[in-house]
């Protein structure tokens, strides 16, 4: 186990360093996408790509506002799909620990946070001097070995000595409490969905809302179909937008040039 968890802790830092300093965020870090890189390490790539289209259902309507992370996504995604594969648990049981831990990671990222801000004054300085390669290589190494080491050495102590016992803990819950743990996780899948839902609401959408629904469920179809047909539809709006678009600049600029003539 010591072993696996050093792999996942040092894939997680791979795949966070990767995103967040030297691709400047490509959304690497993503449930869906780190998710299935976990399950292909692990040996059970299906695992990681249920989890992670699930998990990101639940964390895709979260903001982060005012710099606050209400919950940490990656670090979350990778704990749940580990414990779900290697305790070879439901993916409903691995997913219900997965906005605890996010929380809770989330809340020791930010008391890290006034530690890293101490060496400001020193970046600072080095701003200053203009030495851009040096300046730059400091920061590459300071952000590998600290700010991402942290998270790191979390996830290596829950993987390595926290499966088990999470496993044991599980075991001994009664069957009904297991139930709710399983419903509670549909809801939050549901309330990501919800709160995406509420950000992109109008009257504009609202009739996509509806068909879709109408499709799913008295239809039965499945959601591949159903995102081919809105992908679809997506594509043809656009393609007529942009030709109604480049039709009004064409006759609005006829009827300029034609008034300008008129006027000489």
């Amino acid at each position: 186990m010591v072993q696996t968890a050093f792999i996942i802790a040092f894939v997680y830092w791979l795949v966070k360093y990767t995103d967040d300093y030297l691709l400047a965020w490509q959304c690497l870090g993503r449930p869906v996408v780190i998710s299935p890189i976990i399950g292909l390490v692990l040996g059970d790539l299906r695992s990681g790509l249920v989890m992670g289209a699930a998990l990101e259902s639940i964390f895709m309507g979260m903001s982060y506002i005012g710099g606050t992370t209400p919950a940490d996504a990656s670090l979350a995604s990778v704990v749940s799909v580990a414990f779900t594969i290697l305790s070879n648990s439901s993916i409903e049981t691995g997913m219900a620990i997965a906005l605890p831990i996010g929380t809770l990671m989330a809340s020791i990222d930010g008391a890290m946070q006034p530690i890293y801000s101490t060496m400001v004054p020193y970046w600072e300085k080095q701003a200053v001097k203009g030495n851009i390669k040096s300046f730059m290589i400091q920061n590459i190494i300071f952000t590998a070995l600290t700010i991402q080491m942290v998270p790191c050495i979390i996830l290596f102590i829950a993987v390595a000595y926290g499966i088990d016992g999470l496993n044991a803990v599980f075991a001994a819950l009664p069957a009904w409490v297991m139930t709710g743990l399983e419903a509670a996780t549909g809801m939050m899948i549901a309330v990501g969905f919800a709160i995406l839902t509420s950000m992109i609401w109008s009257g504009e959408v609202a009739g996509f809302f509806f068909v879709g629904y109408i499709l799913c469920k008295f239809l039965h179809l499945d959601t591949l179909p159903i995102a081919i047909l809105a992908a679809t539809v997506a594509v043809t709006m656009f393609i007529s937008e942009r030709r109604i678009s480049e039709l009004k600049n064409s006759l609005s600029g006829g009827k300029k040039k034609k008034d300008e003539e008129d006027f000489f």
